[in-house]
């Protein structure tokens, strides 16, 4: 699993027969099924590229996507959230975060050990104390288009947008924040357990945020952006792992 994780954020087109090969070469003697179970049991599926870890719920409802040709200029126009898998040295956790897209900030993380919406929406619940959107914007998982999900953003008068079916691109911000997450801490620290994941993820996202530097915001910090901007008076971050707020 660790293998294909590593694999799979640099290649994520690869599919279990990419995927077999890669890791014969490892000196691993696979078959795709085992592969195949592997993935599936990751979230991950090489038909698009990204993790598809939030299944959509077809009696849930689906909403449009709003941000096609939309001119993102400012902070708190759009929020994005969204969920990747997050290896450790035994086991490993999901993570989902509540990003501002202008500013690429990150407002509030949380982990889980299971797929449940509930930590996505204590998530979404911690971004709505600091301020709020005019839109939303998720996949169509089931996380996303739970009961619970909508009526936050509903009682917050946000207008929820989701990506379209197969539209991996659609919320390329967050996508992008995996890879950074994945490779400039995931791998390197190989976390030996849960509570040395929570820490090495609150460190991160306080670098992220308050030191490293992006060149498409003219080499300005997300902290500087997005605070710059919207008027917020402090620098918090949410952080609740597990679900359970602290």
């Amino acid at each position: 699993m660790r293998l294909i994780d590593d694999q799979y954020t640099r290649t994520p087109f690869y599919g279990t027969r990419r995927m077999k090969v890669y890791l014969a070469k490892r000196g691993y003697r696979v078959n795709r099924k085992r592969i195949a179970r592997l993935m599936h049991k990751m979230g991950l599926e090489a038909i698009y590229p990204k993790p598809k870890l939030s299944r959509r719920n077809t009696e849930h409802k689906v909403y449009p996507y709003l941000l096609k040709g939309l001119e993102i200029d400012s902070p708190d126009q759009v929020w994005a959230s969204d969920i990747t898998y997050i290896r450790m040295h035994r086991g490993f956790v999901y993570l989902t975060v509540v990003m501002d897209w202008y500013s690429r900030y990150v407002l509030s993380w949380a982990v889980s050990i299971t797929l449940d919406a509930h930590f996505c929406t204590q998530a979404l619940e911690q971004a709505l104390r600091r301020s709020r959107p005019a839109i939303f914007n998720t996949d169509q998982g089931s996380q996303f288009t739970s009961e619970q999900f909508r009526q936050q953003l509903q009682e917050a008068q946000v207008r929820i947008s989701m990506d379209g079916k197969g539209r991996a691109f659609d919320n390329i911000f967050v996508e992008r924040l995996w890879r950074s997450v994945k490779y400039e801490e995931v791998y390197l620290k190989d976390y030996r357990d849960v509570p040395s994941c929570i820490e090495g993820l609150r460190d991160y996202f306080r670098f992220y945020n308050d030191e490293r530097p992006h060149q498409a915001l003219g080499y300005k910090t997300p902290h500087q952006v997005y605070l710059g901007k919207s008027g917020a008076l402090n620098d918090f971050v949410a952080r609740i792992p597990l679900g359970l707020s602290h």
